[in-house]
């Protein structure tokens, strides 16, 4: 599986034909690959968020109480992995329409290592700044973005034409999903469920 990540920023090719070939078992996969992947970005930001603190127009660093910051990591812990759920769910879906097959499970496999920049850029987070999040970020989304058009074709086994049009789709419906995702942290914070700072 480690061998897997690597592949996808050394090789993309190859890695998505090992990965394809692969014995695609949803179980051990999603409990080492997301549960520990989409703990990083999650882990970094309570460490950032307790330990250093953010400086955004402020002498001092703001930092938010260690129990704000656990509980912030565990929601977004929990909604890293239900964003992987759902993208799954909605490419096994949509993959009747291109005359594909995967089950349920491969499609789930699919959206986890596709979202493996994002993971390893929560990295960032043990840093929190302004401009390092942002540009950390963009990169890790275009090479996410890059993966999904690169896999799609290779996973699904459909031809490349098709392969982008599916992509789109999926690229479409990630950034409703994240938007709706957004929208409940909001929610959550309006029902008192949010950050409590330090100064």
């Amino acid at each position: 599986m480690i061998n897997n990540v690597v592949g996808l920023f050394i090789n993309p090719n190859r890695a998505w034909r090992t990965i394809k070939d692969g014995e695609a078992r949803i179980g051990p996969m999603y409990l080492v690959h997301v549960l520990i992947l989409a703990a990083i970005p999650a882990v970094s930001a309570y460490i950032g968020t307790t330990q250093v603190g953010w400086t955004i127009g402020t002498l001092e660093p703001v930092r938010l109480t260690q129990a704000s910051a656990l509980q912030m990591t565990f929601l977004t812990w929990l909604a890293m992995l239900a964003g992987v759920a759902i993208m799954g769910a909605f490419i096994h879906w949509m993959s009747r329409t291109y005359d594909s097959s995967p089950t349920l499970s491969e499609c789930v496999i699919f959206a986890a290592y596709t979202a493996t920049p994002l993971f390893i850029a929560g990295l960032a987070a043990l840093y929190p700044n302004l401009w390092l999040a942002m540009t950390v970020g963009t990169v890790a989304i275009c090479y996410t973005v890059y993966l999904l058009y690169q896999g799609i074709p290779i996973f699904m086994e459909i031809p490349t034409e098709e392969g982008f049009l599916f992509s789109s789709s999926i690229l479409a419906v990630g950034l409703v999903v994240l938007v709706g995702m957004m929208a409940t942290a909001v929610i959550f914070w309006g029902l008192g469920i949010g950050p409590i700072y330090l100064r």
